[in-house]
C-alpha cells in the first residue's frame, strides 16, 4: 500500500512515537500489517496518530527483562508504521493497516498522561531503511526459495509460487520474515538484522532449525 508521504532522511521522521507493544508481531520497512484495534488505550493511540503524522511504533515486549510490577519491558528496537488504511466497524473498533517505514531505537520513555505508551526514538541508525530495495542483489534467493519449499512440504502449506517468483528480493525476505511462525526472540532477531542479506540468511537458518525440530532427528531436509 503506497503512502502519500515520502521520508528521505531520518530527520523527516518524528522524535516521539506512540508505541504499540505486541508480542510476535513483526513489521519491517515497506511491509504491511493489518491490525484490529479495540482496546480503549489503542483506540486513543490511533486517534492521536491520525491527528499527527499517522505513525505508530510497533514493538515487542521483552519478557526476559520485564519487572513483576509495572509496565512490561520492551525490546529497544521497533519499526514505525504509517496508517495507510483505516475503517470504522460500527461497534467501536478500528481496522487499520500499517505500512512499515523504518526501524527505530528507543532513547527514553518519559512519563505520560496518555492512555498509551510513548517514547523518544532515534531513527538515525536505520536511515538506510528509507531506501527501497537496498542490498537486495546480495540476497541468496535460491537458498531462500529452497528453505520456503522445504518448509511448505514439511508443514503441508500451500504456496503461491507464481507470486513468490514475481516478488522482488526485499519484498520476499520481509514478507516471509513477518509471516514466519517463529517466537518473540526470533522475530526480534529478524527485525534487528543488520541488512537485507543478513535477514535472509537468518531466515534460512531459522527455517532449517524449525524443520529439523519437526523431523525430530536433528537433521534438515532442504532438497
Amino acid at each position: 500500500m503506497p503512502s502519500n508521504v515520502h521520508y528521505a532522511r531520518a530527520a523527516d521522521l518524528p522524535a516521539t512515537l506512540p508505541l504499540f507493544p505486541l508480542p510476535g508481531a513483526l513489521l519491517l520497512p515497506r511491509g504491511q500489517i493489518p491490525l484490529n484495534i479495540f482496546e480503549p488505550r489503542y483506540l486513543a493511540m490511533v486517534d492521536a496518530a491520525l491527528a499527527g503524522p499517522r505513525l505508530i511504533g510497533m514493538i515487542q515486549p521483552d519478557p526476559a527483562h520485564s519487572p513483576d510490577i509495572g509496565l512490561p519491558a520492551l525490546y529497544p528496537v521497533g519499526c514505525a508504521g504509517r496508517i495507510t488504511q483505516i475503517a470504522e466497524t460500527g461497534d467501536g473498533r478500528y481496522l487499520i493497516q500499517l505500512t512499515g517505514i523504518a526501524r527505530f531505537r528507543i532513547v527514553a520513555e518519559p512519563a505520560t498522561t496518555t492512555l498509551f505508551r510513548q517514547a523518544q526514538v532515534d531513527f538515525t541508525p536505520f536511515e538506510t531503511d528509507l531506501e527501497p530495495r537496498r542490498g537486495e542483489e546480495l540476497v541468496d534467493r535460491a537458498a531462500l526459495v529452497a528453505a520456503l519449499r522445504a518448509f511448505s512440504v514439511a508443514n503441508r502449506v500451500e504456496i503461491d509460487w507464481e507470486n513468490v517468483n514475481a516478488a522482488p528480493n526485499e519484498a520476499l525476505v520481509n514478507a516471509l520474515s513477518m509471516m514466519a511462525p517463529f517466537g518473540v526472540p526470533e522475530k526480534q532477531a529478524l527485525l534487528e538484522a543488520a541488512d537485507l542479506k543478513a535477514r535472509a540468511e537468518m531466515l534460512v537458518a531459522l527455517t532449517e532449525i524449525e524443520i529439523a525440530r519437526e523431523n525430530g532427528d536433528g537433521s534438515t531436509r532442504m532438497q
